[in-house]
């Protein structure tokens, strides 16, 4: 059998230029309009170069943007779950080419040919934060969601933050940024990975998604995973996170210890990918699903609160939304990758192991409940962590990290986690 096909039927469309094409595009960038990009915009790009967001190769026109807020689909009826737009306040006109620059890092990263620039209203913002970002928790209901999330939600305050003018169209990339070399061995493109797949003879592939350090139910998920599928891959994101998430280099080191000494190497293969995180709860969890087809994934390990943020989204509506977004949308058009629902997870001491609701008959109070958030706050204050909560090895290393911090972010809390046993 082979891998699933990339996503949209256009096979892996990667922007990124290569060779002299790419040395011409980088000399013709210094002579256009330059407009600085943010970071999510930057990790889009790369993701666009790259082939990950398949079958796109540039931003959003308007049609695309309301269609994707409103349908779950690009305006030509393709899956799409999440907007991946571009903004800015300079004018630019259709026809104009620009140059689309990462002051960050002082360098070129994509020139950008513009088809539509549309302006985007405090309304417009508003709409697409009550599409996309709201959910189904105590958080989001419709007398709180406006009071709330403008202050806790990061999703949100992204979009709101966005400048007065949405610019759509193709794009030619030119750089992967730093990736390759601050995470070499991990960070890969789909094309990469589906050689990776290949040559170790798999094609039913799942993957777990990652943006805190693995504790014990993420090792618990990749080894249901490692079960039923070919191999799991263990796939981080690498992009940038909100103030008290843990860094890349540090929850990657977390991964490797953990799989050098807790799995069979040959069915796990670790990767990293370029995106920031959305914090779009649901739709994110579809977001995820749909790139790691690009990548040759064929399951999305979806477990409790999936990307979740705060109380916005109920513990299992990212496994929900799987049964409610189109299907049948024509060939090549629906979302090939399908989702591995597992059940809330947590150590029992009854049992004597890791267990889920559907397998454990025992009561809350012999369980040590994991969450990625409730350990990072433990950490971060320097308390005390449950037995069983995480490998002894990993959370070393979370200890030498957070013992290096000369500031410390207070992390917020899930009403569920928090009245949960540590």
């Amino acid at each position: 059998m082979a891998l699933v096909p990339p996503h949209g039927g256009k096979g892996l469309v990667c922007c990124l230029l290569q060779g002299a094409e790419l040395a011409a595009e980088q000399k013709k960038a210094e002579g256009l309009k330059k407009i600085d990009i943010s970071p999510r915009a930057k990790g889009d790009l790369i993701m666009m170069g790259i082939g990950g967001f398949s079958p796109l190769n540039g931003f959003m026109s308007k049609a695309d943007w309301k269609s994707v807020c409103e349908n779950f689909t690009l305006a030509d009826d393709t899956f799409w779950p999440v907007p991946v737009t571009l903004d800015m306040d300079e004018e630019v006109k259709v026809g104009e080419e620009i140059a689309l620059f990462d002051p960050k890092k002082g360098v070129y990263m994509a020139t950008m040919k513009v088809t539509e620039v549309y302006e985007m209203t405090e309304a417009d913002k508003k709409w697409e934060c009550e599409k996309v970002y709201k959910g189904q928790g105590e958080e989001s209901a419709d007398d709180k969601f406006w009071e709330i999330a403008p202050k806790d939600h990061p999703g949100v305050q992204m979009v709101m933050a966005q400048k007065k003018y949405n610019v759509a169209g193709p794009v030619k990339v030119l750089s992967e940024g730093d990736y390759r070399d601050r995470f070499p061995g991990c960070y890969m493109t789909p094309a990469e990975a589906r050689k990776t797949f290949e040559e170790k003879g798999w094609s039913k592939v799942a993957a777990l998604q990652l943006r805190n350090p693995m504790h014990r139910s993420h090792e618990f998920l990749a080894k249901i995973a490692v079960e039923v599928c070919d191999g799991v891959f263990i796939h981080s994101l690498v992009g940038n996170l909100k103030p008290g998430d843990i860094p890349a280099e540090v929850r990657i080191k977390c991964i490797d210890t953990l799989i050098d000494k807790y799995f069979v190497k040959a069915n796990v293969v670790q990767g990293g990918y370029p995106l920031d995180m959305r914090y779009a709860g649901p739709r994110e969890g579809l977001l995820h699903a749909t790139f790691r087809q690009n990548y040759g994934v064929s399951d999305m390990l979806i477990g409790r609160d999936h990307a979740g943020v705060g109380d916005f989204y109920g513990l299992f509506e990212a496994q929900e939304i799987f049964d409610r977004i189109p299907k049948n949308l024509g060939a090549g058009k629906d979302l090939v990758t399908q989702p591995m629902k597992i059940d809330w997870t947590f150590y029992c001491y009854k049992c004597d192991g890791m267990a889920s609701l559907r397998t454990c008959p025992h009561g809350k109070e012999d369980r040590v409940v994991l969450s990625g958030t409730k350990l990072r706050k433990a950490l971060s204050e320097g308390a005390p962590v449950a037995d069983h909560f995480g490998r002894d090895e990993v959370l070393d290393i979370l200890r030498e990290y957070y013992s290096s911090l000369t500031e410390k972010v207070e992390i917020k809390m899930q009403s569920h986690a928090a009245a949960t046993k540590m």
